[in-house]
């Protein structure tokens, strides 16, 4: 079974991780210690062949919302996307024997170390629909 397994952010979290928010700045080793953590887990599911495809997500400020006129014309939202709300902020795409796997994975992903303080929310762990049951 495949599923999609994400990591959830807003904008505050990434300035915090890039320095512009000070009061929650993360440290050089803060960022080490959690690209070792994420490095760990993308080798493990790399080596199991559970791995499809993994990536980060560039802040939310960049994002925009599509939409389209009634001639098809896109329509593109002015202002950013998630600046306010958690929006996904990373994936992986796994393949493996089910949900209590995915669930796992989702885990190991979660208890990737932060600074205190750092929100902590869940990962989501959503199948990928393949077709019919």
């Amino acid at each position: 079974m495949k599923f999609l397994v994400m990591l959830t952010a807003d904008q505050a979290d990434y300035d915090a991780m890039s320095g512009r928010d000070t009061a929650r700045a993360w440290s050089r080793q803060d960022l080490d210690t959690m690209y070792a953590h994420m490095g760990a887990l993308n080798e493990d599911l790399v080596a199991s062949g559970e791995l499809i495809e993994a990536q980060g997500l560039a802040e939310p400020a960049q994002a925009r919302l599509v939409s389209a006129d009634p001639h098809g014309t896109p329509v593109v939202s002015e202002g950013p996307y998630g600046v306010e709300e958690r929006v996904p902020c990373g994936f992986w795409l796994v393949e493996c024997a089910g949900r209590e796997r995915a669930v796992e994975i989702a885990a190991r992903a979660w208890s990737c170390p932060v600074p205190v303080g750092t929100p902590k929310p869940p990962v989501v762990v959503h199948p990928v629909d393949e077709g019919e049951p």
